[in-house]
């Protein structure tokens, strides 16, 4: 009897997430049964601590791995019994693999970040980065900058000690400069003529953090803007990048990387990433058609 791979997806605003589909529709490619279930926090009407908790429970109810999303993914990690070693470098976890009873944590958005980013960005100008956002996300989306050669990533956050303490990180790398910045001083950052890029690394612009992190008169159209938030698939700054004529990264990509990535992971097989990007390409479509379909009789 064939098994099937049990997946959950843990966080805050996830229901309508396009990544319990992106794994599903993998699996029936290949043959393989796999469900994927959201638990949403906001839904359930718990707290963000009480990831470790979650976590214990799909033990006990067969769970193979989890994906862990915003706001969880560096509060879990005090919950878990091992870390990769890219995990423990970035200081932030993804995915976590069940194993023999063991939360093994893992962290697959760095590099999903870097293949999304190489695809729509290709070699563009990585000599001063500005990045927003140095929580679970920000970690991760600045080792994966690292590894793509970023000489200065500048990183901005509300909670400036966060910032300080993932630049401090990043410098045991050897290979990137990085400063820590107030998040008031952004926007005259990017003004600056120096900034060669922008990533948004926080979850503004989300549904649930609705508006752009930086006003659209702070940017220049020869600086390049990634987003790692996808849904919306397309937010306030990637719309206002694109009017602008900057080149974009928006969030979907870094979704896809991620996603593909933990498949393999999970299922020991290698996903197809080309299917998988046109997939999620699919959902994507559907989801902005539902959305431009009113019931009869109703106008805009």
């Amino acid at each position: 009897m064939q098994r099937t791979y049990l997946l959950g997806l843990i966080g805050e605003g996830i229901t309508t997430s396009l990544t319990p589909p992106m794994h599903e529709a993998e699996a029936t490619a290949q043959g393989l049964s796999l469900v994927y279930r959201t638990i949403d926090l906001r839904e359930l009407g718990r707290s963000p601590y009480d990831v470790g908790e979650l976590l214990r429970s799909g033990v006990e109810f067969g769970f193979d791995a989890f994906n862990i999303t915003h706001p969880c993914k560096q509060l879990v990690i005090s919950h878990l019994d091992e870390l990769s070693a890219e995990a423990e470098r970035i200081g932030a976890v993804n995915t976590v693999l069940i194993r023999d009873g063991r939360l093994i944590g893992h962290n697959t958005d760095a590099g999903g970040f870097a293949l999304g980013f190489q695809s729509a960005l290709g070699d563009v100008d990585l000599s001063n980065v500005l990045q927003l956002g140095a929580g679970g996300a920000g970690a991760a989306v600045a080792d994966g900058l690292a590894g793509l050669g970023a000489a200065t990533l500048t990183i901005a956050d509300p909670d400036r000690g966060r910032a300080v303490e993932l630049c401090e990180r990043l410098g045991r790398r050897g290979d990137v400069r990085a400063v820590a910045a107030d998040i008031a001083d952004a926007e005259r950052l990017l003004a600056s003529a120096s900034v060669s890029g922008l990533v948004n690394a926080s979850p503004i612009g989300m549904h649930h953090h609705p508006g752009s992190p930086v006003s659209p008169e702070a940017l220049h159209r020869e600086q390049w803007v990634a987003d790692v938030v996808y849904r919306p698939t397309v937010t306030e700054l990637i719309t206002a990048a694109r009017e602008l004529g900057c080149a974009t990264m928006p969030g979907g990509h870094m979704a896809v990387g991620q996603a593909a990535a933990t498949f393999a992971m999970v299922t020991g097989n290698a996903p197809d990433e080309g299917r998988m990007s046109r997939h999620f390409a699919q959902l994507v479509a559907a989801e902005e058609q539902r959305q431009h379909v009113q019931p009869e009789g109703v106008h805009a």
